[in-house]
């Protein structure tokens, strides 16, 4: 039998576990592009707020957030319906692990992308407005290129990383990878054997996405040579 009998269960585990992290990445990168814009604005409240985000977020441990983001909010979701007298809610594990890895990524993803943004010559703008461009469309053509030929290691590194602290989720009650891993060891009193399954489903995830982005940094790569 295919591991042992557990192989759909483990194959659920990492299918969550790769939805999870693709998610949370996606939502992670629009987070970012908006706090470094932020963080690069000529407004002091919006650098201020751009500021206090990534140093709360770099200063406190994944998991410390993970658990004050979820029960904060699912205690203010109960003290909310107990106002209106309705039924309690209870947060799906899914989506509030997209919500707090998210939050929590998007400030590493803030930093990428505002030192990326900084490596791209201020003349290249100029240029662009010079021609006639709008904001958007400059941002477009010109910057956004550019600024993810140096972004993309950055994006990379920030990949692997998230895709790990996908784990920290099981303990608010999803059931990934590293959940279906526990469950097959107890169950079948292998827990050094799931253990390394687990660890090899990880490693084929982080290989193989970072062949995709190793592509990707070819392609914004085009036009430059390599130092």
């Amino acid at each position: 039998m295919f591991l042992d009998g557990y192989g759909s269960l483990m194959l659920g585990g990492t299918w969550t576990t790769i939805k999870l992290g693709l998610l949370s990445m996606a939502v992670a990168l629009i987070i970012g592009l908006i706090g470094a814009s932020a963080k690069l604005s000529r407004s002091r409240p919006l650098r201020a707020i751009a500021t206090a985000y990534t140093t709360l977020i770099r200063s406190v441990p994944d998991l410390v957030l993970m658990l004050l983001l979820f029960y904060s909010l699912q205690i203010l979701l109960n003290r909310l319906t107990d106002w209106m007298s309705v039924e309690q809610i209870d947060i799906d594990p899914f989506a509030a692990g997209i919500a707090t890895l998210s939050f929590i990524y998007g400030a590493y993803f803030t930093e990428t992308f505002r030192a990326a943004f900084l490596a791209v010559p201020r003349g290249q703008m100029e240029a662009a407005v010079a021609h006639g461009m709008g904001a958007w469309l400059a941002f477009r053509r010109i910057l956004f290129p550019q600024m993810m030929r140096f972004a993309l290691p950055g994006i990379a590194n920030n990949w692997q990383v998230l895709i790990k602290a996908t784990a920290l989720v099981s303990i608010i009650g999803l059931n990934d990878l590293l959940q279906a891993t526990q469950d097959a060891g107890k169950a079948s009193m292998q827990f050094f054997y799931f253990s390394v399954i687990c660890a090899f489903i990880y490693l084929a995830i982080t290989t193989i996405s970072n062949g995709a982005l190793i592509l990707m940094e070819r392609r914004y790569s085009i036009g430059f040579r390599r130092g």
